[in-house]
Formats: structure tokens, sequence, C-alpha cells
């Protein structure tokens, strides 16, 4: 299998299982997989698409390099290439996967975003990468926040601008005006070393950091698709995810095109349970990744009267798996999730492999691929059992694994800090059992997961501290059955303000007229005054600690 190219697992003199990789200095995935995949098998699925109105378009490997080369020569003919930054807002439509191939061809960077954020969010983004370009999807939402972003006139003149779906006023349509350019292009003169990817990621403070991975990143999702996602040549694996987010290429796109199995997106605006197992069924997916949420609504339908005899694997990661949901789906379809664990700036660091059993409370065993310590706050190696931060190490020639990110663009400082001591701290708690389970405690930083969405405190905090009721507040995850934690803001109000449900709603809206509707606190508690440290700074951790209490006593 292609895989096997660039990947292979051995055991060390530990017993250890272990992982390296082989790719040539030029390893660009558009050339090295997908144009070897349209040679060697061009008639093979790559890409089965289920529109919002349920039209279903499958594409081969040899379409997708032909369509992903001309609108390559097309971006190039514009002005597009090695290096220069291009930004997509395209939710789950198909395109996507042609854009990014296209881009990779002219050694450029994407910049996936999700369709949620607002046009502010999309202007700061665009200046930071010094976008060239963007691609957006002629949507409602999308094309009112990009309009106000292009009112900036210099910005306007400087960037690029492409659509897909129906035409758009001052957009260029991406596929149609592809369509007579060349279906073949040479491979650029770019390195592996070279920037291939822009993610924008919430922080705890400041605005978002935007995390750089280079051309080697694709290959680290071999590991993903293989030991943990289980997918297999021919098969049909569904992971789902935005195209704005990491998890996408983790589980849409770079492994399991490698592994040679077909992945599938359903573009849909609003989940519906019922419909999910429909889909699975009548695609008859093989595997299967979602986020713990969606498994929680999954379970409370009937899931017995849906055929998913075609899935063999199924996998969760975001936020804690509650075990009477893994329960309840193991007896509906005799299938064990097994969970992962990761960030944006990483691979999948942590899971549970294909074919091991999945220990209740735990994220898995290490990546064969990574070396972690957990640590103390002295950067000592605490023991099993014991506490502490979880942190990546590099390889023993000194180099940092393949799939880790290589820099914070034009941020060196944090870069810095989070590689304090030579080791990769990825901020999150967690202990290890004597036989290598992983077992999540908690962050070490503030940031909220709700629903798999990754959320900055401060970035809602800043939002809120501009209403003129609001005197001081405070950002936390608060405990939710369902979604992992909610969005919950207590806020300290100004004189002549009074506490009433009506202000809550007022706050609320605010909040969600200038950021993404996710990010908006479902909870809001007003307080006379909060927990603070011995400096006077608000203590979130404490405020978290209060609210987990009394949950729990409920």
């Amino acid at each position: 299998m292609l895989y096997e190219k660039f990947y292979e697992e051995y055991t060390n003199q530990n017993g250890e299982l272990k992982g390296r990789f082989t790719y040539n200095d030029n390893f660009n995935f558009a050339f090295d997989v997908l144009d070897e995949l349209a040679k060697s098998s061009p008639d093979a699925l790559a890409l089965i698409h289920k529109s919002l109105h349920g039209h279903v378009t499958r594409f081969t490997f040899a379409q997708i390099a032909k369509e992903s080369a001309k609108i390559a020569n097309m971006l190039k003919a514009d002005g597009i290439g090695k290096g220069d930054a291009v930004m997509l807002v395209m939710k789950r439509r198909y395109e996507f996967w042609f854009v990014m191939m296209a881009l990779h061809r002219l050694g450029a960077v994407a910049i996936p975003t999700s369709h949620m954020v607002t046009g502010e969010d999309i202007e700061s983004r665009l200046i930071r990468a010094e976008a060239k370009g963007i691609v957006i999807l002629n949507d409602g939402y999308i094309v009112s926040e990009v309009s106000k972003v292009f009112e900036n006139k210099e910005l306007d003149a400087k960037v690029l601008k492409y659509n897909v779906g129906d035409e758009l006023d001052g957009f260029k349509h991406l596929t149609k005006n592809a369509i007579n350019f060349e279906d073949t292009i040479d491979r650029p003169d770019n390195k592996a070393t070279d920037p291939m990817l822009y993610y924008f990621t919430s922080g705890t403070s400041g605005a978002p950091k935007c995390v750089v991975h280079n051309y080697t990143y694709p290959l680290c999702h071999i590991v993903t698709a293989k030991n943990w996602h289980g997918v297999v040549k021919g098969g049909v694996h569904l992971t789902v995810a935005d195209s704005g987010w990491a998890k996408f290429v983790w589980g849409k796109m770079y492994g399991q095109w490698i592994m040679e199995t077909t992945v599938l997106c359903y573009d849909y605006e609003q989940f519906y349970a019922e419909e999910m197992l429909s889909l699975l069924s009548e695609m008859k997916v093989t595997t299967f990744c979602a986020p713990p949420t969606m498994y929680k609504y999954l379970v409370r339908e009937d899931i017995t009267k849906h055929d998913l005899s075609s899935l063999v694997q199924v996998v969760s990661a975001g936020e804690h798996l509650p075990e009477p949901v893994a329960e309840k789906f193991k007896q509906a379809t005799g299938l064990e999730i097994r969970e992962g664990f990761g960030q944006t700036e990483t691979p999948c660091q942590i899971y549970t492999p294909v074919g091991c059993k999945q220990v209740a409370g735990s994220i898995g065993k290490a990546s064969p691929v990574l070396n972690f310590k957990l640590v103390d706050e002295d950067n000592n190696e605490v023991k099993p059992g014991e506490t502490g931060e979880l942190c990546i190490t590099k390889n023993e020639d000194g180099s940092i694994p393949i799939g880790i990110f290589s820099s914070y663009l034009d941020d060196k400082e944090t870069y810095n800090q989070v590689w304090e001591g030579g080791i990769y701290h990825t901020n999150d708690r967690a202990y290890m059992n004597e036989e290598g389970y992983y077992f999540f405690v908690g962050r070490a930083d503030d940031v909220i997961k709700s629903s798999g969405y990754r959320i900055g405190p401060s970035e809602v905090e800043d939002i809120l501290l501009e209403h003129e009721a609001v005197k001081e507040c405070a950002v936390t995850g608060y405990p939710s059955a369902t979604r992992g934690e909610l969005v919950k803001a207590s806020i300290i109000l100004e004189k002549g303000y009074e506490k009433t449900p009506e202000l809550k709603r007022t706050l609320q809206d605010f909040v969600k007229s200038r950021t993404a509707l996710y990010k908006y606190p479902r909870v809001i508690e007003f307080v006379d005054d909060m927990p603070r440290s011995t400096s006077g700074k608000i203590s979130r951790r404490l405020i978290r600690d209060n609210d987990l209490k009394k949950a729990s006593m409920k």
C-alpha cells in the first residue's frame, strides 16, 4: 500500500511499538500522494459528498487530481504562488478538497476558516497572514460578513476574491473560471519544511494564535487514520467536522487518502441524530469519528432500526465521552467507542488503538511517533499515577516530531514559552497508569471546550466589557451533560443596572452580534464579587471549582 512508502512501525529495545517516517526533502501531498493514487487507482473513489438537499456526488482520485491542477493553474495565472496565503471559508463544500490540493500544488499556504467567524475576525486574520486571496461559499452569512471586510479599500485592493456556489458579484467563480486551464502542473520548488497551513486557534489571553504547519504535516495523520480511526483500503470513512477546523484534515483528507480509503462529507446545516444514522446506513460507512456530543444524541434514538452492519470502527475526541453513552452505543451496535486526544498544534497525541480495549475514563495510549513526559511545575517528571502537565519531547536527534507545529506566526515569544526546557508544553494535565493508559484531568489554562469547539475566555470577556452595563467579568466553562462545557459569564454590573433576565438576554445578543455564535455565554450569573488571587486577579479556576461542586450536589 502507498502508506508503506512513507511510514513503518517497529518494536524498540524496550518492547514498545514505535513508528518512523521516510520522505523526500520536497515532499508535497498533492504530487506524492494524490497524483500517485490518480495513476495507480484512477477509478478509486476519493470523496463522496452529500449536499444539504440530498444530492450525492462522487469523485475519483483522478478527477480531483485534474480539477485541482486546473484551479492551481488559474490561481498561478492570477499571481498566487509559493508562500502566498489564501483563506478558505467554505463550510463543507466539495470544492474545499480541490482548492486545498491546488494550493499544495503551488507551494502556497491555506488558511482554513470557520464559516461562523465574524467579519472582524476575517479582516484581522487576512491582515495578520498577509493573505493574497480568499475563497468563500456564496452563503448569506458568509457573504454578509466578508462584505464588511472589503469596506476596507486597502484590503479590497490587495486580496484576490473567489467564490464557489452561485455566482457572486465582485468575486471570481472558482471552478467555472478554471474549466479551460490545463489539468497538469509542474511541481513547485518547495521544501517539506515550508509553511503549508495556518490555523487560528483560541487561547486564554489576547488575540487567537496562528498555528503554522509545514508540508510534512499530512504524514503524521497516517497514524491517525491507520492506528486510531482504523480505516481500510476501499472503505468509507466519516469524520464529522467543518472545514475551518484542524479536525477536518485529521479525518477527511490526509491520512485517509494515504491509507486509500474514501472520505464521506455530509454538508448539513443542523445536526439531527436520525439523519446521521440514516447516512451511516445509506453510505455503508465503515469507520466513523464524531464528538461526544453527537454520540449523546445518537444513543437517544433507536439505533437498531438502522443497518449499521458495515460499521467496524468508531472513535471520539474533543471532550470527555461519558461512560453511559459509550455503553448504550455498544449495546446497540456491539462497537466500542475508542477515544483520542490532540491539539491544533499537534497530531493525534494519545488514543486507544485498534484492537485495544477502551479503558473507562482513559484517553488512550501514546502515539508511536511521539514521546511524552508528565512533569510538575519545575519540569520534573512525575511518577505513574501522579498528575502532571502533558509534554512532548523532541526526537533523539533533537528534531521536532513530524506533525508538531513549526511556529506561531510572528510570535516567537509564545512559541519559546511552550517549548520551555526543550519540551512542548501542551498546557493539559493528566496522569498515566502502570499499563501506559493516560487519563485527562483538566486544562492548565482556561480554554473552554464546548461541543468540540475551543473557546478562549478572553475573547468573550473583551466583548462583554464593551457593554456599558458590565464592570467586570470572567468567562469560564460550566459543566454540561450534553456539550461537555457551556460558556458561562460571571458579571459584576455597573451601578444603576438591575440583575434581570432581560439584561442577560441583552448581553447574550450583544456577544452574538460581535463573534461566532458558539462563543456566546449560555449561562450568565450576576455577582457582587468574584474569587481572586492574592494579586487581585480574578481566578477563573476557583469559579470553575465552585460550579463543579454545585453541579455535583444536584
